[in-house]
């Protein structure tokens, strides 16, 4: 985690005078992008790329941290990474 932290820090500071695109699975690093993509794969095997808005955002960084049992709990940490990735370092 902390690992993560860092590396999307200094990717988020990067993205401040460059363009960043960043794949990732670590919430960590999620959390710290200013936009966030889903990318996954459908029943047929297609690649879909879905931008999500803040709300779609906490249910999926809640989904990478906790997997398949998405819980009040991880939604409330997830928002916490949220929440850090804006605030003054």
């Amino acid at each position: 985690g902390t690992t993560a932290d860092v590396v999307g820090r200094l990717l988020r500071a990067l993205a401040e005078h460059t363009q960043v695109i960043c794949v990732t699975h670590a919430p960590q690093v999620a959390a710290l992008g200013h936009h966030h993509l889903r990318v996954r794969k459908d029943d047929q095997q297609d690649t879909l790329i879905e931008p999500l808005a803040q709300e779609r955002r906490v249910d999926e960084l809640a989904r990478m941290l906790a997997g398949a049992d998405v819980t009040e709990k991880s939604r409330d940490y997830a928002r916490t990474l949220l929440q850090e990735a804006t605030a003054p370092a």
